[in-house]
């Protein structure tokens, strides 16, 4: 029996390691796309003489969303589009606004928590910053730029038991979440100042409408972001910065089938969205037949609600649609096709939508094997062993049974996995997920987005423990297995949407 892979899985952890934040991560995807041959386009910018049939294209919002799309030689305007959704963000700790405190000699970091975390896991960690830093170049331009410090800077320290012996771990997020940065002392000596002409400095200054980073946050801290900038400290406009734990994500378990990694929710949808994508058209002749337009749509903000400009909540996948509804076809380009089209755009978007297809890629819970009364008894994914459908009777979930023959068949179809524990000749397993009728339910991208645009919507995810950790559990196999079965619904939705006929 040949030995499972783990080239998928070790691929992305470097995906993973290198995308602290969704600004990380979308320049992840970003450097991914452009290997692959995917041109930068711009929203502001008119796409008609832009777009070409067969072309493969992307576009960013805020710099923490992307949407990119590849367009069959075959397409004609109000055909289907075959997406897939997922997020760029995880529950973490932000710094605040103005973030200086210290306290019995500490030097200390405020934070906001962002999302639903499990907070208690932030504890006692080795963190790190990362995030988005506005500088003012030599110009006077003001341009974005990201920053990571690789090396651990802040803590959370946890409470010796000595002092309060507690049953069930609990803190308060405002006063008893903050990280430590160091010893004041220690800070005062490096700068060789004194609390006093830091305050005579800060009097003398010239005139700011807000204070300056350096007077809202402790000087070292945004010294060490101007560094990681390649800017000096005076050149920080402002910042949105984030912790993150510097321990990086590891194939883990006794024969490497597991993975233990920060933000498996939802980076590796993400990760495996781009890798289908890029796969699904490695070959020349990869759209030559195919009247589709295939699009992965990576949104920041599913964790706080999706209500942003570049949340799943916001118009950026329906315009997109709108726009590439209308595209000529390609043996049209030259004609007044698109004049037409330009007076009639709500037919074309609505035909489009109308046959349109929409996997909510977002990942889903495995069953725990200390906690099993907590799942349904016949509802109990396992790591390794395909990815998950979720679905739930009151719309948490978006999958209804035309999504589900789809994706079935679009699974039958795969290639076969190199690392598939199943016994089948060909395609890649799958799995169903319902939550118990006394347990809550989360949700996803999929409801919200199927709402809007009117277009057959499933939801699924692969399996993992520890959802919202700072630390998650994952399959490594299941990453090749979410590949292999996206890569098979972009090569076969015009097909299979032809065959599925629900109005």
């Amino acid at each position: 029996m040949s030995k499972p892979s783990l080239e998928a899985a070790e691929d992305f952890l470097s995906f993973v390691n290198a995308s602290p934040t969704p600004f990380h991560a979308v320049k992840s995807v970003r450097e991914r796309l452009e290997s692959a041959g995917f041109k930068q386009i711009q929203g502001r910018d008119s796409w008609a003489s832009t777009l070409q049939a067969g072309g493969k294209y992307f576009l960013t919002r805020n710099g923490s969303s992307i949407v990119a799309f590849a367009i069959g030689k075959k397409w004609k305007a109000g055909n289907p589009i075959g997406m897939i959704g997922a997020h760029t963000d995880s529950p973490c700790l932000r710094i605040k606004p103005i973030s200086k405190r210290q306290s019995d000699g500490f030097l200390q970091v405020a934070c906001e928590t962002y999302g639903g975390g499990l907070w208690h896991t932030w504890f006692d960690r080795d963190l790190s910053i990362a995030g988005r830093v506005m500088v003012k170049t030599k110009d006077g331009i003001i341009e974005q730029r990201l920053v990571k410090v690789d090396r651990p800077i802040l803590r959370v320290p946890t409470l010796a038991i000595h002092l309060e012996r507690q049953e069930d771990f609990q803190f308060n997020k405002e006063t008893q979440l903050f990280p430590i940065a160091g010893l004041v002392a220690a800070e005062l000596n490096r700068q060789g100042k004194t609390e006093q002409t830091k305050e005579d400095e800060k009097k003398n200054g010239p005139f700011e409408p807000l204070a300056t980073p350096t007077q809202r946050h402790h000087p070292f801290i945004v010294d060490i972001i101007a560094e990681e900038a390649g800017v000096s400290a005076t050149d920080i406009m402002d910042f949105e910065m984030v912790l993150y734990d510097t321990q990086k994500s590891v194939i883990g378990g006794l024969n490497n089938e597991l993975i233990f990694s920060p933000r498996l929710d939802n980076l590796e949808m993400s990760y495996c969205s781009v890798e289908a994508l890029i796969n699904s058209l490695s070959s020349a002749t990869s759209l030559n037949k195919d009247g589709t337009i295939r699009l992965i749509a990576l949104f920041d903000h599913e964790e706080i609600g999706s209500q942003t400009a570049q949340g799943a909540h916001s118009n950026l996948l329906p315009s997109v649609i709108r726009r590439l509804s209308v595209l000529p076809a390609c043996e049209s380009n030259s004609d007044k096709s698109y004049d037409r089209l330009e007076g009639d755009i709500a037919t074309a978007y609505e035909q489009t939508l109308s046959t349109s297809f929409l996997i909510s890629a977002d990942m889903a819970h495995s069953v725990h094997p200390n906690w099993p009364a907590k799942y349904e008894s016949q509802h109990r994914p396992e790591m390794n062993k395909g990815t998950v459908i979720k679905i739930n009777a009151n719309a948490r979930y978006a999958t209804s049974s035309p999504g589900i023959v789809l994706l079935q068949e679009a699974a039958r179809r795969a290639k076969k996995a190199s690392s598939s524990i199943s016994s089948s000749k060909e395609g890649v397993p799958l799995q169903l997920f319902v939550v118990r009728n006394d347990s809550s339910c989360g949700s996803t991208i999929g409801p919200m987005l199927s709402a809007a645009m009117g277009a057959r919507t499933l939801d699924l995810g692969n399996p993992q423990l520890s959802m919202h950790s700072i630390r998650e559990t994952g399959g490594a196999h299941d990453i090749e297995h979410a590949i292999n079965l996206f890569e098979s619904f972009f090569e076969h939705f015009e097909e299979l949407e032809k065959k599925i006929v629900v109005d």
